[in-house]
């Protein structure tokens, strides 16, 4: 009986450390609720591709009845290889279109010879008070960072993003090294999370899971 018991209890713990993962639907431009930009759903092999249209400043789509607070995104992401016109990444914690944290890529400075724009490829900022221009120039390269891995800045690439309470860690292509570390800025807790683009920016997405 006492050896019945103890089956039941370790069971039950190891369930309660298993990671909840959920494949998040984005196969219609229903899913998303978006301003100043349009989203287009196409197929590509196997795969539901999302594109958000180029416009003038930041955008985000953000997943209709999705809250986000601490756990691992994951998704595929594709931009391009085009001086300032290719901010490509994940916006969570949202409120609204301009209080959210994020993380974007900037894929023309992949592989750019300026070790200075390099190290710019990774980004991140919490809005609104911390964009990219006041962690620049307040704290520079602590916000933003070189990748680990080098990625052709016109090919898809994977993004795993891991939100802890005081901590997020940012991974490029199943890499086991972080290439960006930060401790949040806001306080924001949970909220929306949505693909997001910035100035000028098209962006393709796939492939998003949420964990917990």
């Amino acid at each position: 009986m006492e050896k019945t018991v103890t089956c039941i209890m370790i069971v039950f713990v190891y369930c309660l450390n298993i990671t909840y993962a959920q494949t998040v639907d984005i196969s219609s431009a229903k899913k998303f609720a978006v301003s100043n930009t349009h989203v287009s759903i196409y197929d590509s092999g196997n795969k539901k591709i999302v594109h958000l249209d180029a416009a003038e400043g930041s955008r985000t789509a953000w997943l209709n009845n999705i809250n986000f607070s601490t756990g691992t995104i994951e998704f595929d992401v594709k931009g391009k290889d085009v001086l300032q016109q290719s901010f490509v990444g994940i916006a969570f914690h949202g409120t609204n279109d301009s209080s959210y944290d994020c993380i974007y890529f900037r894929p023309f400075n992949f592989n750019s010879a300026d070790a200075a724009r390099k190290n710019h490829s990774v980004q991140y900022i919490s809005m609104p008070q911390y964009d990219w221009q006041y962690l620049r120039q307040t704290f520079p390269e602590k916000y933003e960072h070189t990748l680990t891995k080098s990625i052709n800045s016109n090919s898809w690439f994977h993004a795993k993003i891991i939100v802890h309470a005081n901590a997020i860690e940012v991974f490029v292509n199943n890499d086991t090294n972080a290439s960006l570390i930060v401790t949040p800025l806001n306080k924001y807790s949970s909220g929306k999370i949505g693909f997001w683009v910035g100035n000028n920016s098209d962006g393709d997405f796939a492939n998003l899971t949420i964990s917990k």
